[in-house]
């Protein structure tokens, strides 16, 4: 499918304001995709779609994740994270995006996970700090990202994980894992740096 078509269809399924926040994400996933040396086409479709089923019915979502064998753990956590893999069935199945890297991108785009891409961290770090995204620590993100993909990444899951903790709810593992992921990086980038020197 002809990415104008991909966005008509999208741009059909959710409201004005949420389209909005899809532009938002569209051009902060190519900005920081050029800025961190990843594929900026591969970038923006991975936005345009990352929402594509947010404003579906929950109980359509879960019947996605029910019926096409995706993970189903996911539906003991919060809703929040079922449009991911849903989005990202439907990416594949709907507008024929075949290429792994760019599912992925979808699919992990709110929980993360451990050993993140290049292409993953891109979307889920525009997602986070795109223009119209107003939250507390959302400038200390927009900081680090000028510098470091890992960097502003932490910071967000960082964000997501007190909020959750605030609230009192659960966190999925894949938020855990990812965080841990990050850090374990900028360990082995500060290692690296030490030997350089």
């Amino acid at each position: 499918m002809k990415r104008e078509d991909i966005i008509a269809s999208v741009k059909e399924q959710m409201p004005e304001r949420r389209w909005a926040h899809t532009v938002g994400v569209m051009e902060t996933a190519v900005l920081l995709a050029n800025r961190f040396g990843e594929d900026p086409v591969k970038a923006e479709l991975a936005a345009i779609l990352h929402d594509v089923c947010k404003y579906w019915r929950t109980d359509e979502q879960a019947e996605i994740i029910r019926k096409h064998g995706l993970p189903s753990d996911l539906l003991d956590y919060d809703k929040e994270l079922w449009h991911a893999h849903a989005g990202a069935w439907l990416a594949e199945t709907r507008y024929g995006v075949t290429d792994e890297e760019v599912l992925d991108a979808i699919r992990y785009h709110t929980s993360g996970r451990e050993n993140m891409t290049g292409l993953d961290k891109v979307v889920c770090l525009a997602d986070y700090m795109e223009p119209g995204r107003d939250f507390p620590h959302v400038q200390l993100i927009r900081q680090e990202a000028e510098h470091s993909l890992e960097k502003a990444l932490l910071a967000g899951f960082d964000g997501t994980i007190r909020f959750l903790l605030d609230k009192g709810k659960r966190i999925y593992p894949l938020t855990l894992a990812a965080r841990n992921g990050l850090l374990v990086e900028l360990e082995r980038q500060a290692a690296a740096r030490q030997t350089e020197q």
